[in-house]
């Protein structure tokens, strides 16, 4: 899980955060000034400052904001001047909007605020759906509006091109103010909170920024979105009372607490109205204390009343904002606030320390007990005697003269010593906001103390006057506080020499520029001094009344703790799961200081004679107690064990159905050590004993079904993957299963003498499932013309769970798991169910991923009720997937396997593809027919999509690549004896940026930053060859080619766009070494001949085959896809691995296709595989072949497919 920020303000003002990875609070160094409170997301933090103004800090990333702006330059054509800018009165604007009836000429563009600057100037897009225009990039139409075209045609009367311009924003990691409104002004604000990111993800980023103000109105910040983080303008939201405080969470829950102690609830949040539409009144959780404070989060609801007791909401969600009642809770709290995953944070009542709820999981929402976040501050200070000692040996520099220092002792010394006439120094303030600033000049203009910003308003009465009195510190180095006297009434006070007078004394103005607080009561010893005034009656003594100015530097004492004012985690994620090191005991890190000083007196020449002798002894050990007994024989020759179990097996024949089976594995070692064994199924048949047996040898894959009834698995061997017919099986509990796939696995690693972790050439794949699986490739897997066949690869299935997966010959391994988060292989093997000595014990992490189940409505269209769910016999079910086939209803929709379960409700999907209406419809003439998001009169029917979120929770050797989700990702092929120690890696974002990493190696295979690469539309796959060849295809389907890609320029420096396949759209682009390879969104796999060194881009694209979904071209230029469907001789697969036969220099597109694993197979690459073959010039005995089978598939029972994942 990436670090995230809790952010906190204390009673100065000034702001800090704390990293979920971090031990320390960091304080923002940025702000110019005291901020009240802050409300934090988890790519920025907005706060209020003393100004009463709002401000927004937002995260750096590599991913830079950048916003598109674009108007269109109009023309029509004349006789007399051809196309020009003399448009008709009832045309639209030479330059307008992509409607025209906008004015927007290129002068009319301004930036928002100061936070923005510009990336360059106005440039014509020459680029129109996916293809390139004519040079100066117009399209052509009849007239406006009307469709246009890229070509001109003897009728196209208008024409338009589009004008692009790009602007950044700058203000990162600071904090930058935001900005007015031309319009009327919102009262100066007291209260503010941002939420509501997860009502809609479109349009990306988006939130919802409440506001209060000083005179109880709420404001909603409007257009607040990743391209235009501070929003466009302020809207006010009519309230019944005086609002004193607002949250909003990151849904659609949004409390408020008014005046009077009572509460408000916003109702009618939605995608379309993220302001709400009424309010509801909620009394406070006490009958005759109101509330002073609410949190809310995703599902929770949290309050704290004016005698600081603690209330939780109980029953509250989407469809019941208001909750059924309140619980008390212990602990007494100021704040509090919650975050993400309804995590809690609070300010506590006595010590103003920052506590965090333990115990908080989505089955206990109230969590367990409270607990103080004890961590230093950056600014701190770690005092010692010696220091102490030190200051005193080197005296005080004041007024001139130089003090020497005294007998007395080192509180007597510092606490007094501001009353020393004629060689008094200033003692330095231990307390906080405790100075006395004097200088040698008295008549010069004395010292304005900033007076201290209160930054809560519920508690400036109890600021410092209800803090418990303590001691002073009994180390013999601590200094007390150190304060100016403030003499009673009508007693005479003289200042000491050299002592700052006040503005009342010096004749200055007459104004407050002292601060009277009301102090715990300092204890100190009294000791005479040289110089000192010896009637103490008429000087100062140590009083509760303290005169001090809060203009210091550095405030806090050697025991002082923080005193916070305000919390904010609504960015910080934290798990049941998170390790988090803010609770450690002051102890730990003085141990760890001691620790480190006494590492320093080991020298590495010491460390290093230790180890060579540490060798020796275990070499000399070994010697002993292992060479010396080699020539006796072994005591047992073979050993065999067998182990047996109950399943079901999906029988062979027909009718196809499960039977139950007895189960066997035998194993046996002969006298070489080599093991080998046999599985047996026993069954009956006609009351007839039978059985079935696979040598373990002879077994190519073990893999998981998705099933959603059983806990099933299928067995591969060569015979079995050309029949496309597996052995599947059935175990009774997913353990059992796991049990036995784990041990059938080691089995057949043994048999092949495979240990360890995955070498740099292997071969990696992953299922429709998301298991990911490795296959160790032989020198003669590309040998020409007679190449290993692809049904004899033994595959291994390796922890984890990703959708992608790339690699290259450095042992270099990226994955991008359902929820686009980045893993990077950590150079171990196993996790997941395997344990023990079939996984490594180190670089296993915990492994997270989430995806959507998504299941369609349907409804029809009739005269007299409009579209009900009422449809034809022939229609689809209502409810249904996504074909219509097979009826999905919310209630018996489950997750994909028992391993996944569900984390949201169900929802409308407004993302889908061909766009929805305000409520998520897609409409067509009829089931099934291309949708689109508007009605017109002749569709007849509609489907909306829901969907639903379900989570994975694994472990493998993978760790996560923050903090930037991805879609697509490669790396440098780089053969096996390349010395480059940088590999380049680059990236597609789920957004569709561009993104290069660097600080590649095989060292740190995770990298160290991300680079942004700029690009003028959305991406969507990349792919990098040899000689640092980057091609790239963008959403709309067309192909890039970056040029000038080098080790001193890793990002490149332009675009160039290469047309795409005539009438086709590209999805996926492969680069090798002097091979492109491209599939399109109908399944056509196309070679790019003309590649050459002098010219990169190629000439044309040409046919290769059909019928393929992912294409891998690997460093020898080896051809590897995944195809729809393969036919075998039982059974037709989905998603089959095949081999390109017979790839050489003179014939890069190859001969003919070579059958592997399959059916279910989603991804496959071999970029890791630079084993070069030994060629052999012998004429190829095969001929060329297509990958769609000879005649229409047989139509069989989908269980009985032989897709081992269900696809």
């Amino acid at each position: 899980m990436p670090a995230s920020l809790l952010w906190a303000v204390d009673v100065y003002g000034r702001v800090y955060s704390l990293s979920t990875a971090g031990q320390q609070w960091e304080q923002c160094r940025d702000a110019q000034m005291e901020f009240k409170r802050v409300t934090a997301a988890q790519q920025c933090c907005w706060g209020i400052a003393c100004d009463n103004r709002i401000y927004l800090n937002v995260y750096a990333s590599d991913l830079p904001i950048r916003y598109q702006e674009e108007t269109y330059e109009n023309q029509r054509w004349n006789p007399v001047d051809g196309f020009s800018d003399r448009l008709l009165p009832s045309d639209r604007w030479q330059w307008s909007d992509v409607t025209g009836l906008q004015h927007q000429p290129l002068d009319g563009f301004q930036l928002p605020s100061d936070s923005w600057e510009w990336e360059g100037d106005w440039y014509a897009d020459e680029n129109f759906e996916g293809e390139p225009t004519e040079k100066e990039g117009w399209t052509y139409a009849i007239d406006f509006p009307a469709t246009y075209t890229k070509d001109k045609k003897w009728n196209s009367c208008v024409r338009r091109r589009r004008w692009l311009r790009y602007r950044r924003y700058k203000a990162m990691d600071s904090w930058a103010k935001i900005p007015s409104q031309e319009t009327a002004l919102p009262d100066p604000f007291s209260d503010i909170s941002c939420g509501g990111w997860e009502i809609s993800e479109e349009p990306r980023g988006r939130l919802s920024l409440w506001a209060v103000t000083l005179q109880g109105k709420v404001w909603f910040r409007d257009g607040i979105y990743h391209s235009s983080p501070e929003g466009s303008s302020w809207d006010d939201v009519s309230v019944p009372g005086e609002v004193i405080q607002i949250s909003c969470g990151p849904g659609d829950l949004v409390w408020a607490v008014l005046w009077e102690g009572q509460l408000i609830v916003r109702e009618g949040i939605g995608r379309d109205c993220p302001k709400g539409t009424s309010w509801a009144v909620v009394e406070s959780p006490s009958p005759d204390v109101g509330a002073i404070h609410v949190a809310v989060g995703v599902s929770v609801v949290w309050a704290v009343t004016k005698d600081n007791k603690v209330w939780f909401r109980r029953g509250v969600n989407s469809h019941n904002p208001r909750g059924s009642g309140w619980i008390s809770m212990v602990g007494e709290m100021i704040t509090i606030d919650v975050g993400l995953n309804d995590q809690v944070w609070a300010v506590g009542c006595e010590d103003r320390a920052v506590y965090f709820r333990q115990g908080v999981t989505s089955s206990e929402l109230s969590g367990k007990t409270w607990k103080a976040i004890s961590v230093p501050r950056d600014g701190d200070r770690s005092h010692s005697s010696a220091s102490a000692a030190s200051l005193q040996s080197a005296g005080c520099f004041f007024s001139g003269e130089v003090c020497a220092p005294s007998g007395a002792s080192d509180v007597e010394s510092d606490a007094e010593r501001g009353s020393v006439d004629g060689a008094g120094c200033p003692a330095a303030a231990a307390s906080p906001g405790l100075s006395v600033e004097a200088t040698a000049d008295q008549t010069s203009e004395p010292p304005r103390p900033r007076i201290p910003k209160v930054t809560s308003d519920s508690f400036i009465s109890e600021l410092v006057s209800d803090r418990e009195q303590r001691k002073p510190s009994r180390d013999a180095g601590a200094v007390a506080p150190a304060v100016l006297e403030v003499p009673g009434e009508g007693e005479d006070s003289v200042p000491p020499a050299g002592a700052a007078l006040s503005p009342s004394q010096s004749g200055g103005p007459a104004g407050p520029q002292w601060s009277n607080v009301d102090l715990e009561e300092a204890q100190t010893q009294q000791g005479s001094t040289a110089g000192a005034v010896p009637d103490s009656a008429d000087t100062s003594s140590l009083s509760s009344v303290a005169t001090y100015t809060l203009a210091v530097e550095d405030p806090y004492g050697a025991d002082e703790h923080p005193v916070w004012a305000w919390v904010s985690g609504g960015g910080c994620c934290v798990d049941s799961h998170s390790a988090l090191s803010w609770f450690s005991s002051a102890g730990a890190s003085s141990l760890v200081q001691s620790i480190q000083s006494m590492s320093l007196s080991v020298s590495p020449a010491q460390t290093a004679a230790w180890r060579r002798q540490i060798f020796e002894q275990l070499s000399e050990r070994t010697k002993r107690e292992m060479d010396n007994f080699r020539h006796y024989e072994q005591a047992i020759e073979q050993s065999v064990w067998v182990k047996k179990g109950t399943m079901q097996w999906w029988r062979d024949w027909k009718p196809h159905k499960w039977i139950d089976v007895h189960f066997a594995l035998e194993q046996f070692s002969g006298p070489d050590g080599n093991k080998d064994g046999i599985l047996f199924i026993y069954y009956n048949q006609h009351e007839e004993k039978k059985y079935l047996h696979a040598f373990v040898n002879e077994v190519t894959i073990l893999v998981p079904v998705l099933n959603d009834s059983k806990h099933t698995f299928a067995i591969y061997t060569a015979e079995r993957t050309r029949q496309r017919w597996p052995i599947r099986l059935a175990a009774a509990t997913e353990l059992e299963m796991h049990d036995w796939l784990a041990l059938l696995s080691v089995s057949c690693c043994d048999s092949r003498a495979l240990q360890g972790p995955p070498s740099k050439q292997a071969i990696w794949s992953i299922t429709c499932k998301g298991d990911v699986f490795v296959s160790e490739p032989s020198a003669a897997l590309e040998a020409v013309p007679y190449p290993t066949p692809c049904d004899q690869m033994f595959w291994r299935q390796v922890g984890g769970h990703l959708r992608v997966v790339e690699c290259n010959s450095a042992g270099i391994v990226w994955g991008i798991g359902y929820d686009h988060t980045a893993w990077a292989h950590t150079g171990g093997y196993g996790g997941g169910f395997f344990q023990g000595l079939a996984s490594s014990t180190d670089n296993i992490f915990t492994q997270t991923d989430v995806k959507s189940v998504y299941i369609y409505e349907n409804q029809r269209w009739n005269p007299v009720t409009g579209y009900t769910s009422r449809g034809l016999p022939t229609d689809r079910y209502m409810w249904s997937d996504a074909s219509g086939l097979h009826e999905c209803t919310k209630t018996s929709t489950k997750p994909p396997s028992p391993q996944w379960a569900w984390v949201s409700d169900w929802s409308v999907d407004y993302g889908v593809s061909g766009g929805t209406d305000r409520e998520g419809w897609q409409y067509a003439a009829d089931f099934p027919a291309s949708y689109h998001g508007y009605k017109t009169i002749k569709d007849f029917v509609r489907r909306r999509r829901w969907a639903r979120k379900c989570k994975l929770t694994t472990t493998g050797p993978w760790q996560e690549v923050p903090p930037i989700p991805l879609s697509d990702v490669t790396i440098l092929p780089c053969a096996a004896p390349s010395g480059v120690d940088v590999v380049p890696v680059w990236a597609i974002s789920s957004k569709g940026d561009v993104l290069c990493r660097l600080g590649v190696t095989a060292l740190t295979p995770a990298g160290s930053s991300w680079l942004h690469v700029g690009t003028d539309q959305p991406f969507k796959s990349v792919s990098i060859g040899a000689a640092s060849q980057v091609w790239a295809v963008a959403r709309d389907g067309s192909a890039f080619y970056r040029g000038s890609v080098s080790a001193q320029s890793p990002a490149g420096d332009c675009w160039y766009h290469i047309p795409s396949p005539a009438k086709q759209k590209l999805k996926q682009v492969s680069v090798g070494r002097t091979s492109v390879c491209a599939v399109d969104e109908n399944g056509n796999l196309w070679y790019r001949q003309g590649v050459t060194p002098s010219y990169p881009q190629g000439s044309s694209w040409e046919h290769i085959s059909n019928n393929v979904r992912k294409v891998s071209v690997g460093p020898l230029d080896q051809v590897w896809i995944i195809a729809d469907k393969v036919q075998g001789s039982h059974s037709l697969s989905c998603g089959t691995v095949c081999h390109r036969l017979a790839v050489q220099p003179l014939e890069p597109k190859g001969q003919s296709w070579d059958y592997g694993i399959g059916g279910g197979w989603d991804h496959i690459t071999v970029r890791g595989n630079a084993m070069e073959p030994a060629r052999l010039r012998l004429p190829s005995l095969t001929g060329p072949s297509s990958l769609v089978p000879p005649g229409p598939p047989a139509v069989t029972d989908p269980e009985a497919n032989g897709a081992a994942v269900g696809c």
